[in-house]
């Protein structure tokens, strides 16, 4: 109790043991210099507990001191909603479970969210960070996304289309299939503790890079054949290329990963990329590729005019060859194959879900794909020709580190990409759901722009780094023992850090995932 018969809330942040012994040295003589198993000690200390706790709320707003002999007490499942403000939370979405106490004083405790500060307009995007481990950064993001789809299904309103990348082996691969090994335990916490749905992921559409080896079906995939074929028999799967003539505007990105720093990459891209001399006819890969070899030669500049040096173009061949050798940059497109961007321009539409499979592909290849669905998002929210675009569009993609950390050269279009949804994307509807490794490696301007963070186990080192500067010490102290299905989180709309526990997948999982 507190002034005015108002209520102060505080969290507990440090317990520490006293006793009257001036110091160790007197404990330790007291029992018998130290044998406290065979001897009784020659006196009985005077000891207490006490706890250093932050002060988060005060049900009048009033922040002074508390004074000595007020009564305190453990909180009640309403007075820690209140301190946390879980009370009242507006437009509410399903974040975890709080846990507190122990025995028969466990209290647990759905934790929500205001979504309009994790997907606008009030804040946006949202970053996990965390070794790798089972019941990690995937699967706490996962549950967040299928609460998010499940709420705006069932609710009047926005709508929301979903765009995930599948980076480790076969993980989400079948996530509109259900999770038959879901324990009964698990099952009552959807169902019980949180009012979440059982169901597995909905409207989820999967797509396949393209190979011309035999190899599960003739795409780049972890996944098995069987399943490819069955997923194509309910024509919710295919398999994806990258022909050229839908390609030739993004040849940027097929380089955003290569250091550029006299701008001779730049150079020769822009060239093509805005058809002059003889790319201008240019419809097939093959065809490209012989008309850079003849600007590698001398005496012969390609139709430039000698605009860029022969030692460019050479520069530029070397690295394109061994960007554009992968099976998805094709000649033509078959039945049962399409071009990802178009896909996403003409036929995203909401509560679907596009689960991209780059995890075969090589690095190069990884980011190409990536940069192109998210420019194309890009460009279907500003200027698309249709009637039923989505509010928003949630992309989703794991190993962040890959795109937008501080080793990525500062020209990289995709990190500009990144750059741009992050600070822009929130008035545009496109929300950004990442998660990586180490938040200490990721660009400033992508992290600092996520309204949400979500913290998982880490070790001490990473927990040392100026990004961890302003989180209190017993909350970086419990990042390095956090248990799989545990996350700490961070929130505007909550008036504390939260150490929250979310349950085991509701889809399909793979042995090795």
């Amino acid at each position: 109790m507190h002034e005015g018969d108002s209520v102060t809330y505080g969290v507990v942040e440090e317990i520490n043991h006293i006793t009257d012994a001036p110091s160790h040295f007197t404990s330790y003589i007291s029992s018998d210099f130290g044998d406290v198993e065979d001897s009784i000690g020659n006196m009985n200390r005077l000891g207490m507990n006490y706890v250093k706790a932050r002060v988060i709320c005060n049900t009048k707003n009033i922040y002074t001191p508390v004074l000595d002999s007020k009564q305190v007490s453990l909180c009640n499942e309403d007075d820690i909603r209140t301190a946390l403000g879980l009370d009242d939370v507006k437009n509410p979405l399903v974040c975890g479970y709080l846990q507190m106490y122990q025995g028969k004083d466990m209290k647990k405790i759905k934790v929500e969210l205001n979504s309009h500060f994790l997907m606008g307009p009030e804040g946006a995007h949202m970053n996990i960070s965390g070794i790798s481990g089972l019941g990690a950064k995937t699967s706490y993001a996962m549950f967040l996304l299928n609460a998010i789809q499940h709420k705006f299904i069932s609710e009047d309103g926005t709508s929301v289309a979903f765009v995930f990348f599948n980076v480790k082996g076969r993980d989400l691969m079948a996530i509109d299939e259900p999770n038959k090994d879901l324990r009964k335990a698990d099952k009552e916490i959807y169902e019980k503790d949180l009012k979440l749905s059982t169901e597995p992921f909905k409207n989820v559409r999967y797509y396949y890079p393209y190979g011309k080896e035999e190899i599960a079906g003739k795409v780049q995939s972890y996944a098995l054949p069987e399943d490819i074929a069955k997923q194509k028999k309910e024509n919710k799967a295919f398999a994806y290329k990258f022909t050229f003539d839908k390609s030739q505007d993004k040849l940027d990105l097929l380089l955003a990963n290569d250091e550029d720093n006299s701008g001779t990459l730049e150079s020769c891209i822009n060239y093509i990329i805005n058809r002059e001399g003889n790319f201008d006819n240019i419809n097939k890969w093959t065809t490209f590729n012989e008309e850079v070899d003849k600007c590698t030669k001398t005496g012969t500049s390609g139709g430039t005019r000698n605009e860029i040096q022969v030692a460019s173009w050479r520069k530029f061949k070397r690295c394109i060859g061994k960007a554009i050798r992968n099976d998805v940059f094709a000649k033509v497109m078959n039945n049962g194959e399409v071009d990802i961007t178009d896909e996403i321009a003409n036929n995203l539409r909401a509560n679907q879900v596009m689960v991209i499979d780059i995890a075969r592909l090589d690095e190069n290849t990884q980011s190409f794909v990536f940069g192109s669905v998210a420019r194309a998002i890009y460009d279907m929210k500003l200027g698309a020709d249709r009637t039923d675009i989505p509010d928003k569009v949630i992309l989703f993609v794991d190993e962040l580190n890959k795109y937008a950390s501080t080793d990525i050269p500062k020209s990289s279009p995709i990190l500009h990409q990144l750059m741009d949804i992050a600070e822009r994307g929130r008035s545009l509807g496109i929300i950004l759901f990442s998660a990586e490794q180490f938040r200490s490696a990721i660009y400033d301007r992508v992290k600092g722009n996520c309204a949400t963070q979500a913290y998982g186990r880490t070790n001490a080192i990473e927990v040392s780094k100026p990004d961890y500067k302003y989180i209190p010490k017993v909350y970086q102290n419990m990042m390095t023992r956090l248990t799989p299905g545990e996350y700490i989180i961070s929130n505007p709309a909550l008036r504390s850090i939260v150490n929250i526990k979310f349950p085991k997948p509701l889809y399909k999982q793979f042995p090795n995932g």
